[in-house]
């Protein structure tokens, strides 16, 4: 995987401050992050409390869940790619009042 190098000044556009972008970014990565989390888990719970016959079957299933989830982009990466796309939301609640 190649390291690419982020504009900032680019992106700040967005937000109009380069510190808010990255507090945006960080928090979007940290809710991708827990909710890869939670699927995995999700999947990997199945397997508990089988039997340890049919254990070298269910390792190899549990193997393969486990890479399709490596093989996924960085949660900071795909945080990234959605601010690029304009699929963030995020607001000012002091803003609000």
């Amino acid at each position: 995987m190649s390291v690419k190098t982020l504009d900032i000044e680019k992106l700040k556009f967005k937000t109009g401050n380069k510190y808010e972008l990255l507090v945006i970014l960080s928090k979007r990565a940290r809710q991708i992050a827990a909710q890869e989390k939670l699927e995995l888990d999700e999947k990997l719970q199945y397997f508990e409390g089988f039997e340890e016959e049919d254990e070298f079957s269910f390792n190899e299933e549990q193997e393969n869940i486990s890479k399709a989830f490596e093989k996924l982009s960085h949660p900071t990466q795909r945080a990234v790619v959605e601010m690029q796309d304009d699929q963030i939301y995020y607001r000012h609640p002091e803003k609000e009042d």
